[in-house]
């Protein structure tokens, strides 16, 4: 499964460990968003690691699914990193 991981922490400590566990599983597209292309038990392990670092009352983390149908139809302008799914891709 793909997911589109974005956050908001408060806390610079706590913002730094969040990004650390989603660079396990994932890699940064923006400052403060991941791609993950996950299985759902490593989404668990991931999930509930991200859960024991963040302030609920302070920060958030939202854990958007992305089918291949809606990947097909990412559109990147300006700095954008684009994840090519199979690393093929031609530029016309």
């Amino acid at each position: 499964m793909r997911y589109l991981v974005v956050y908001d922490i408060c806390n610079d400590r706590r913002l730094c460990k969040v990004a650390k566990i989603l660079k396990d599983y994932g890699e940064r597209v923006q400052k403060s968003k991941f791609e993950l292309k996950i299985s759902p038990s490593a989404f668990q392990t991931m999930y509930k690691r991200v859960s024991k670092v963040i302030d609920i009352d302070e920060d958030g983390v939202k854990y958007i699914p992305l089918c291949e149908k809606c990947q097909a139809k990412v559109e990147i302008i300006g700095q954008g990193k684009f994840i090519d799914p199979d690393g093929e891709f031609y530029i016309l």
